[in-house]
């Protein structure tokens, strides 16, 4: 289907990875931050580019009318600055990413720390806060760190997506049945302030959203490749306009939309101000690479292309960094536009160009029509999308099913995004994952202690070679301590304790380090205690199978000559010497 960009695509990839083992000279770095759209540019483009690409554009553009506006709504926004954001920033997005179908705008999953700046520092905080998140992905990228963000963990992400997608939906509730009454943006404030309105009900409102709702589940069943959120949005609208319901509207409350973009100014830089949105600016900046990266490698999986990372985040920061100027909000790639795109037939980045063009079109000749767009409507466009974050089947699917430390990552991070605050959900799942991952590696880092066949942990490998201290009875007062994978601070604890949980120290401890491909300063530190600890009764140690960083790590810390350690290059040359050492001793 997309035979001549995939190939390109790999071409590229392979060209890269090629180029130091042909002896060609290496990627420059600013090879590294070339836009997709140059890339499509320099391959040729015809006239059928260019009709596939306006048709995609236009496709995507009355996806995101209803939604831009109805994001920025929930996010306690004007629905224009949605609008803007999808224009400006989904412009630069397109034309400067790292991705060929890549279509970015205002995304659901910024409402709540949108609300939350905003609640917090006025629309001037939030301007702030895109402006420095901008830069701080601008940093990122110049620094090569787009690739690193893969390292997020699974559970981390769905655990704060799904949440969110909890704080979209109760926060739609107030318009979906129409309550009269300010709502606070705390999730349980939230919940009481609601309840305490609850007389306020509009029937009209609830039929209006209910509406909307089946337009949209109707739509996707039976023609899903038609627009089905501006379908639903624009005949509830006009139902309501049509039987006269008592239903607020982007008019009644916000008086409409411009027909222009406003004059670009710059946000509050002032050292206060700095100070006091750089936390949220932080949050913006990782949920900015975060989503813009997943959308970017749903894509690859859907066209059998490759982005480029690193162009991507510097993409994605020039669009934050554009988007305040003009008051718009902060901006990411978005998969369900991403993914409109594709299926639309887009070609190039063009076709993102052209979105954000044609979102402009709208404001420019249709403003005065968004005034009768019944925010019941929108409401009921943002609980179909927090459905979709929320994804039940995988959030239940993972409790079930996956281990315990990742199931507890997973409910810490949801219920703290929901209770609490994203920046503290974020920090103590991500900080949890690394503490459990680290407590695994450490159980695993010391395989065993003894004197037996049992400690062989290459049984499962007939492809490695064995090793004779796994393979014999070994000589009374030789002991073997085995270690695999690296050997950092997380597991350095357990090497002492293996020893001393031990029934008699050994004469001769014969440290077996052939998998172990690194160690840290602590790891160092650990190995140093138990040389010394065994020094104290007369033992001596043997490392056996050192590799290259583990061996200059000891020979620079001085370990080895400090307390006369013996090396070893294999398990059988480590025995003979250990029981020369015994010789020596009995002597």
């Amino acid at each position: 289907m997309r035979g001549a960009h995939r190939m390109q695509d790999r071409r590229e990839t392979a060209a890269a990875a090629e180029a130091p083992v042909r002896g060609a000279a290496a990627p420059s770095y600013g090879a590294h931050f070339v836009p997709k759209l140059v890339i499509a540019l320099r391959e040729g483009y015809s006239a059928g580019h260019l009709s596939s690409d306006l048709l995609a554009g236009l496709t995507v553009a009355i996806l995101a009318l209803p939604l831009s506006m109805a994001i920025a709504i929930g996010a306690g926004t004007t629905p224009d600055r949605g609008l803007i954001t999808a224009v400006v920033a989904g412009f630069f997005i397109s034309a400067l990413g790292g991705s060929r179908f890549q279509v970015g705008g205002p995304a659901a999953a910024f409402i709540v720390i949108i609300a939350n700046i905003v609640g917090t520092h006025g629309i001037g905080g939030l301007m702030t806060a895109t402006f420095l998140a901008g830069f701080m992905l601008v940093a990122a990228a110049l620094l090569k760190l787009g690739s690193y963000i893969k390292y997020i963990p699974g559970p981390v992400i769905l655990g704060f997506t799904s949440g969110i997608g909890i704080i979209i939906a109760i926060g739609q509730l107030k318009d979906f049945l129409g309550f009269a009454g300010d709502v606070p943006a705390e999730f349980l404030h939230k919940l009481t302030a609601l309840w305490d309105i609850k007389g306020t009900f509009n029937p009209s409102a609830l039929l209006v959203g209910l509406v909307t709702l089946g337009i949209i589940s109707l739509t996707k069943m039976v023609r899903p490749s038609w627009p089905g959120l501006l379908f639903a949005v624009v005949i509830a609208s006009g139902l309501a306009w049509g039987l006269g319901l008592p239903v607020d509207t982007i008019g009644s409350r916000f008086g409409g939309i411009p027909n222009a973009l406003p004059v670009p100014q710059l946000p509050d830089l002032s050292p206060a101000m700095i100070s006091a949105v750089l936390p949220s600016a932080f949050t913006i900046a990782f949920l900015v690479g975060v989503e813009s990266l997943l959308s970017a490698v749903a894509a690859d999986a859907k066209t059998g292309g490759r982005h480029r990372s690193n162009a991507e985040v510097l993409g994605q920061g020039i669009a934050n960094i554009a988007s305040p100027l003009f008051g718009g909000l902060p901006a990411t790639g978005v998969i369900a536009r991403t993914g409109t795109n594709i299926t639309a037939g887009a070609k190039t980045p063009v076709a993102g160009v052209m979105h954000a063009v044609f979102v402009l079109l709208f404001m420019l000749l249709a403003a005065p029509l968004a005034s009768y767009l019944a925010l019941p409507c929108l409401a009921a466009v943002l609980l179909n999308v927090s459905w979709r974050l929320i994804d039940y089947k995988e959030v239940s699917h993972f409790v079930t099913r996956a281990p315990f430390d990742d199931r507890l990552v997973l409910l810490a991070t949801l219920v703290l995004t929901v209770v609490a605050d994203l920046n503290v959900a974020i920090g103590v799942g991500f900080g949890l994952a690394c503490m459990l991952f680290m407590h695994r590696m450490s159980e695993a880092a010391v395989t065993g202690l003894g004197t037996s066949p049992g400690l062989d942990d290459d049984m499962d490998d007939i492809a490695k070679p064995r090793s004779v201290l796994t393979e014999m009875a070994l000589p009374d007062g030789i002991q073997v301590l085995s270690l695999r994978g690296p050997l950092f601070f997380g597991g350095a604890s357990s090497l002492l304790d293996t020893l001393r949980t031990g029934k008699t120290y050994p004469k001769v401890l014969i440290v077996r380090m052939r998998d172990v491909p690194l160690v840290d300063a602590t790891a160092l530190s650990a190995l140093e205690d138990l040389v010394t600890d065994l020094g104290k009764r007369g033992g001596r140690l043997v490392i056996s199978g050192l590799q290259k960083q583990p061996r200059e790590a000891l020979h620079r810390m001085g370990l080895l000559k400090r307390h006369k350690v013996v090396i070893a290059s294999n398990g059988f040359i480590a025995l003979e010497k250990a029981k020369a050492m015994l010789a020596e001793a009995a002597t």
